[in-house]
């Protein structure tokens, strides 16, 4: 059976992963829509080659390119923001939303508010807006699917066990490139050697999240909100090697792990395939080359993130978007050399303390509204140099 397929964040490193996995089974997918915030002609040759009926980019200033390179191929072209969520509330049997960032927000909602299944790649959407996006798919009888290797590990788990039964839910980390370095190496380290992940292929924002654990712990804050066990059922260990990707203990003490290669088409098939299973061309997993798994708790001295983003949990409210929104500010500072790696966490830390007066939010716009007012705080502490 044909299903319907739109991808939000076509040209990203998971629209190319989704891409992948439906061009090997190109028969059981039809594109409905592809969009991307401005790359329009990697856009428009995507859309053209899966046969897609609408491409749709972000950024308007794009949309003249995007229509020069459809012209004739009877494939719909739009631009902006609203078109983004329009593209979004088209009714397909699976949206996949990859979307990098807070634009992801409100076609996230748009396809929840549809009652859709989305196979979720938007960390902000939990994060940032965690308690208004769950609150809207049990409104809405919308089904999330988690990409992120981490979470769809937990989904996996837990089929066929109820989360009544759960004792521990715990999530793997690879602890980064930085892991074992001393505080005066962390203090002197470059934007090259945190980017230079040693098991994943991701984008620079990503793979200093990885170096500093922040990327656990906002990965910690959708696991609260995707799997309701409460706060102190919740966990990180270190796992250096990335081949378990999250473990789920029952009362019973019985423990079940999700392995895998360090590949994101793996969660991805899970999710289109859900509740079956699809072929991936990766390699089987095997154990005897890898030779050993091993595991460390973290080290919250060093690596102060995930300890951040446990304290935005149990804050709730405003704090975890205002915990997103000062990482992206610091991570961008640290790329462009302004601040010190160990600068990133300390001013996301400041820039919590200076907002714990916000107002929880209770719509969409409330939570980017409080997303701008952290930036702009962070931003503040930035110029003052406050934490440099």
């Amino acid at each position: 059976m044909t299903r319907s397929l739109t991808l939000l964040g076509a040209t990203g490193s998971i629209g190319a992963s989704t891409l992948d996995l439906v061009r090997r089974n190109r028969g059981e997918w039809q594109v409905e829509a592809l969009t991307a915030n401005g790359s329009a002609a990697e856009l428009a040759a995507l859309a053209i080659e899966f046969d897609a009926k609408l491409a749709v980019v972000g950024d308007e200033a794009c949309l003249p390119e995007l229509r020069a390179a459809l012209a004739g191929s009877g494939v719909t072209a739009a631009g902006g923001r609203q078109a983004l969520v329009e593209a979004a509330q088209h009714p397909v049997d699976m949206t996949v939303a990859a979307i990098v960032g807070c634009a992801g927000l409100a076609p996230v909602m748009a396809a929840v508010e549809r009652g859709g299944t989305i196979a979720l790649a938007n960390k902000e959407a939990l994060v940032s807006a965690g308690e208004v996006l769950m609150e809207a798919v049990a409104k809405h009888g919308a089904t999330l699917l988690p990409t992120d290797s981490e979470h769809n590990a937990i989904f996996q788990c837990l089929q066929g066990n109820r989360i009544a039964d759960v004792a521990k839910i715990t999530l793997t980390a690879s602890g980064g490139p930085l892991r074992t370095w001393t505080q005066a190496e962390l203090d002197a380290a470059t934007p090259a050697e945190a980017v230079a992940h040693p098991n994943w292929s991701m984008g620079a924002k990503i793979s200093v999240d990885s170096a500093t654990m922040m990327n656990k712990g906002l990965e910690y804050i959708e696991a609260y909100h995707l799997f309701p066990v409460g706060l102190e059922k919740l966990g990180i260990v270190v796992h250096p090697q990335s081949v378990i990707h999250s473990m789920v203990e029952f009362h019973d003490r019985s423990t079940l792990a999700q392995l895998g290669p360090s590949d994101m088409r793996v969660p991805i098939a899970s999710c289109l395939a859900w509740p079956q299973r699809m072929e991936t061309p990766l390699a089987p997993l095997d154990l005897a080359a890898i030779g050993q798994l091993t595991f460390e708790a973290p080290n919250e001295v060093l690596f102060p993130a995930t300890r951040l983003a446990r304290e935005a949990i149990a804050a709730g409210g405003s704090a975890p978007a205002i915990l997103n929104a000062a990482n992206e500010v610091a991570v961008a500072a640290f790329l462009a050399g302004q601040i010190r790696f160990t600068r990133i966490a300390a001013l996301v830390e400041e820039t919590l303390a200076r907002s714990n007066d916000a107002p929880r939010p209770a719509s969409l716009d409330e939570v980017l509204e409080v997303d701008r007012s952290a930036r702009r705080q962070a931003l503040s502490l930035l110029e003052n140099n406050a934490l440099v």
